[in-house]
C-alpha cells in the first residue's frame, strides 16, 4: 500500500508482512499448523474509541497531576522532568518501531498527562483561564479540520503533505536551534521561554506559524486513517492511529498555550 503519507506507507509495510505470515491470506500457503484466521480489519470507530480513551487518560492523569503534586517541591521538578524525557523517549520509539502495543500506547499518554498537568498548572498561575481557553482553542480546530477533510475542501495530495511535512521539519528545527542557542545565552528571538517575560512580535508570528502546521498535520492524520480502513490495515494498528492524532492534540495544544500567554503579556 502507498499513500502519500509516509507513515501510512511503512504501516502498510507491516501489515502486508503479517498477512503474508497468516495462512491462507494472500500467499495461499500455510507456514505452520493449524492454519490461522485472518486478522479482523480496523475500523473508523477502533480509532475513535481508543483516541477517545488516549484523550482521557491524558486528562486523568494531568488533572492529578495538578492536584497531586505540590508546587515547588523536589517530587515535582522530578516528576516533571521525567515525563518529558520519558515521554519524549517512548513516543519516539512509538513512531519509528511502529509499535502497536496498547499498554505501551497508554503509558506514553500517561507521561504525557503528568507533564501537560504541570505546565497547565503554572501558566494557570500566571493567566487566569489560560487552559480552559487553550483547551476549546484545540478541540476547535481540530473540529474544523475534520470538516474541512470530510468536505474535501483540504486533501493529502503528494504536493500537499511534501509542504506540509517540509513546514513540520522547518519550525520543529528552528525551535531547537532557537533553544540550543538561548542554552549559550543568545536567543535568536523566536521564542520567549520565561512565563512573564516581554514579547515582542517575532515570537507571536513564529508562534502562529507554528498552529498553523500544527493544525495542517491533522489532514495526514484524516487521510492515514482513512486509508487504513480502506486497505484494511489490522485492528492493532487503530491504536498507531491513535497514537497519531493526540501527539497532534498535544503539540498544537501546548503551542495555543504559548501565543495565548504572548497576548497576554
Amino acid at each position: 500500500m502507498q499513500s502519500s503519507n509516509p507513515v501510512l506507507t511503512r504501516l502498510g509495510e507491516a501489515a502486508r508482512q503479517e498477512r503474508s505470515s497468516v495462512a491462507g491470506y494472500g500467499t495461499g500457503y500455510a507456514p505452520g499448523y493449524p492454519p490461522q484466521a485472518a486478522p479482523r480489519t480496523m475500523t473508523l470507530d477502533d480509532v475513535v474509541v481508543r483516541t477517545v480513551a488516549l484523550l482521557a487518560i491524558t486528562g486523568i492523569v494531568g488533572a492529578g497531576a495538578w492536584v497531586l503534586l505540590p508546587a515547588g517541591s523536589a517530587a515535582t521538578a522530578i516528576a516533571l522532568i521525567g515525563s518529558v524525557v520519558a515521554g519524549l523517549v517512548l513516543g519516539l520509539v512509538i513512531a519509528f518501531a511502529r509499535v502497536t502495543n496498547p499498554a505501551v500506547i497508554i503509558a506514553y499518554a500517561a507521561l504525557q498527562g503528568v507533564a501537560l498537568g504541570l505546565f497547565s498548572r503554572q501558566y494557570e498561575s500566571f493567566y487566569d483561564g489560560i487552559v480552559i481557553q487553550a483547551v476549546i482553542g484545540t478541540f476547535g480546530i481540530f473540529a474544523v479540520m475534520a470538516v474541512l477533510y470530510k468536505l474535501r475542501v483540504l486533501r493529502a495530495t503528494p504536493r500537499f503533505t511534501k509542504m506540509v511535512v517540509g513546514a513540520l521539519i522547518g519550525v520543529v528545527v528552528l525551535s531547537l536551534a532557537n533553544f540550543l542557542f538561548y542554552l549559550f545565552d543568545v536567543n535568536l528571538g523566536l521564542r520567549e521561554y520565561s512565563a512573564t517575560g516581554k514579547v515582542g512580535w517575532l515570537p507571536i508570528v513564529f508562534s502562529l506559524v507554528v498552529v498553523v502546521v500544527a493544525a495542517l498535520t491533522f489532514i495526514l492524520d484524516f487521510d492515514a486513517v482513512e486509508q487504513g480502513v480502506r486497505y484494511g490495515l489490522p485492528e492493532k494498528y487503530a491504536w498507531y492511529c491513535s497514537f497519531g492524532i493526540l501527539v497532534g492534540l498535544i503539540f498544537l495544544y501546548y503551542e495555543i498555550l504559548r501565543l495565548l500567554s504572548y497576548l497576554r503579556r
